[in-house]
């Protein structure tokens, strides 16, 4: 039943993408793990651990898609949510550290004992388990999404201005996250990670396990992304985000439509949060950093938006091409971004996958207009 369901909701290209993922979650721990060094097809772990960092990108990317590209809410405060997730997961790495710390201080973190914090704040409480962190990973952010767009949704706050709003939340969070007495370690933010799950968070086997966990997460938020947009609820959603004065008219409460959208849509970036601060060592305040979520917004456009598959290849492809051209030129790569996001707007406005899916489906109606052309003209021929 779940099968034929899945099968009915998801298009050939979301089933190719899927197996893909999931591919990678067993080809690339494999050709990290089980290759010599000098293999010509070994990854070495430091690549294992970058690409894991691109699929969360990617993962935040299919966030903001959900809301964007089929609601029409354009959120710049996405980046909002990823840190938070991001500082869940790191309160819980940080509390695995024990006295293993340069203070030796079996309960507080080196920065609290650095700061003469004299016990564990009330709401580090719970994260020496697992299971409180990743509940906290979705929930945190999934509780402010609620609150801030129950009040949002319900004023009809639309357009720009919520655009806006958003990014003053996201901004708002980042002077706060700067505090040294808010408890979640300043300016320097939490790092220095030692196990998760009582794994070595520096071990190979560990780094492949995380590419492997991103990986699967992906796969299966996209499986969830797409059956909701096909869902009879998915089809309200566009009718939001292409009229949504009339689908109110209509009698549908088209603020709950949001909330829920937006809702789930921050806890799918509370994930991504969270898979992404083991890879790469660090979460700090710079993660709430406005110009974040515009580069979330660009990523999605140069995939494009509204096509599920868009924000996964925009990310991975921008990040990529981030990681190449700030080796090359450092001090250009600003520019060249923004010229990206111009040259996507203006002769891209469906993005890479939105322009090759309606060239193909172009293709295709052509193919389909010459066949019955032919079809009228031979019984013609014949007479």
């Amino acid at each position: 039943m779940i099968t034929s369901f899945l099968f009915k909701n998801l298009d050939r290209g979301i089933i190719v993408v899927v197996a893909i993922l999931l591919g990678l979650a067993v080809a690339i721990p494999a050709l990290n793990l089980l290759t010599a060094p000098d293999h010509p097809f070994h990854v070495p772990t430091y690549l294992v651990s970058l690409f894991g960092k691109y699929l969360t990108y990617a993962l935040l990317a299919l966030a903001l898609d959900l809301v964007w590209g089929f609601c029409g809410i354009l959120s710049l405060g996405h980046a909002a949510f990823f840190a938070l997730g991001g500082y869940a997961m790191g309160m819980y790495l940080m509390r695995q550290i024990g006295a293993r710390g340069s203070y030796g201080n079996p309960l507080l973190p080196d920065f609290m004992v650095f700061l003469n914090w004299k016990e564990l704040p009330w709401f580090w409480q719970g994260f020496d388990m697992f299971w409180f962190a990743a509940l906290m990973v979705v929930l945190v952010p999934g509780l402010l999404a609620f609150v801030f767009g129950w009040f949002a949704f319900r004023s009809r706050v639309n357009g720009v201005y919520l655009s806006i709003i958003t990014q003053a939340m996201t901004y708002a969070l980042l002077l706060a996250f700067f505090r040294n007495d808010m408890g979640f370690g300043g300016n320097n933010g939490l790092t220095d990670f030692k196990d998760i799950l009582g794994f070595n968070i520096q071990a190979q086997t560990t780094r492949a396990a995380l590419f492997a966990a991103s990986a699967v997460t992906l796969a299966s938020c996209l499986v969830l992304t797409t059956a909701i947009v096909r869902s009879k609820y998915g089809k309200v959603l566009v009718a939001v985000r292409d009229a949504e004065s009339r689908t109110r008219f209509l009698g549908y409460r088209v603020e709950h439509i949001k909330l829920f959208a937006f809702t789930v849509s921050a806890m799918m970036a509370g994930i991504a949060g969270a898979l992404y601060v083991p890879q790469v060592g660090i979460i700090n305040p710079g993660e709430f950093e406005p110009g974040n979520s515009i580069e979330v917004v660009i990523w999605t456009a140069v995939g494009g938006r509204g096509t599920l598959i868009g924000p996964i290849v925009g990310a991975i492809l921008v990040n990529g091409g981030k990681s190449i051209f700030t080796a090359a030129f450092p001090e250009f790569w600003l520019f060249a971004l923004g010229g990206l996001f111009v040259f996507v707007t203006l002769f891209l406005p469906k993005g890479v996958v939105g322009t090759v899916s309606a060239y193909l489906a172009r293709r295709k109606a052509q193919g389909r207009a010459a066949d019955a052309d032919k079809l009228v003209a031979e019984p013609m021929a014949a007479e």
